[in-house]
């Protein structure tokens, strides 16, 4: 959220008021908080008595109320989600619980070695993906999902048109076939809508949205949520670009997933893991769409370097998870691009 000063103290000023009257407790300091890919404006606010909570002022009212009825809902639920203690009567700002500085990716990255420490914290966070899915699934109020009611053919249209549009059109060099792009495009597309589309489906299940907090995973900014197919989320976190899990470590956590979730439900496990790849690759897809639009059309430049992450990975996928014949088309671009066939950007 682009601010001028005044428009930040303007809103520095309701989030004080909104907090005195929520606990009573005047705030001494703030910190303003990188909001990354989002236009919501997050604020630090500590009390007097050194006790802090977390400000949001986001223009958006639509999300807020995703977030605000999703969050209560999964928090009656049981699941590891920020307490909403109070929003404002315009609906545009509201306060939560401090879950601290420390991401799933944060942890991730503080080392070079993938170690059994990282792998066990990836467990207790899947431990809790089907409680998502599945338990907060039950009852959840979907007429406040503001994008998407789910994840089928118009929002997977959009998310491969976003890709097209914002990622291709931004990097690849050479003429593009479109006839021959939509063909294998439709190909992914028709394998994802083989699946049930009856869960609670987060859609940015990924390693920056999950916090930990005494060694325990909370989860935040799953207001974009949707009904949709049960292998979209573990897709998300095990080919979240910037963690770059091994590829090994992936498919034991995949198979730790299945595990988890059979627990819940009845699954085919064989089906899961053959198609798990397509769910792979459509995320991968609409995150480089992301990274264009963010990277070069808002000038969040750091969006950029997730792209060589994501080229290895989908390249992978194509060429090692994928039949021979299938996906020639999308199989050519990859490998173009992967091989120099890209526009370079100010990547600084």
């Amino acid at each position: 959220m682009e601010l001028s000063p005044i428009e930040l103290k303007a809103h520095y000023t309701n989030l004080l008021h909104l907090h005195v009257k929520w606990c009573s407790k005047q705030v001494t300091e703030y910190e303003p908080l990188l909001s990354h890919g989002s236009e919501r404006l997050i604020i630090r606010l500590i009390a007097d008595d050194g006790t802090s909570s977390i400000g949001i002022v986001n223009r958006h009212l639509e999300e807020n109320r995703a977030f605000i009825s999703f969050g209560r809902h999964f928090k009656e639920s049981g699941l590891n989600v920020p307490q909403i203690h109070i929003v404002s009567a315009s609906e545009d700002s509201y306060i939560l619980d401090d879950l601290g500085d420390e991401t799933l990716l944060k942890r991730v990255l503080d080392g070079d070695e993938f170690n059994s420490e990282k792998i066990e914290l990836y467990k207790k966070v899947i431990d809790e993906l089907p409680k998502f899915q599945l338990t907060g699934n039950a009852g959840l109020d979907y007429s406040f999902c503001y994008q998407y009611k789910e994840f089928g053919s118009e929002n997977i249209d959009y998310d491969l048109d976003y890709f097209k549009q914002r990622f291709l059109k931004n990097f690849h060099k050479g003429e593009i076939d479109t006839e021959l792009l939509d063909k294998d495009l439709a190909y992914i597309k028709d394998k994802i809508l083989e699946f049930p589309r009856e869960y609670f489906l987060y859609r940015d299940f990924q390693s920056r949205n999950i916090m930990i907090k005494n060694e325990l995973p909370f989860f935040i900014d799953f207001q974009s949520g949707r009904k949709g197919a049960l292998l979209y989320d573990i897709a998300s976190l095990l080919y979240d670009a910037k963690a770059d899990i091994p590829q090994q470590t992936r498919e034991e956590l995949l198979e730790y997933y299945l595990e988890a979730v059979k627990q819940y439900v009845n699954i085919d496990i064989g089906k899961m893991k053959q198609y798990f790849w397509y769910f792979a690759m459509i995320r991968i897809l609409q995150a480089m769409g992301a990274y264009g639009f963010l990277g070069i059309v808002k000038g969040k430049k750091r969006f950029l370097e997730s792209i060589p992450y994501a080229l290895k990975n989908i390249n992978f996928i194509l060429s090692n998870r994928t039949e021979p014949g299938e996906l020639p088309y999308l199989k050519q671009i990859f490998s173009e691009l992967l091989n120099g066939n890209i526009t370079e950007h100010d990547k600084a």
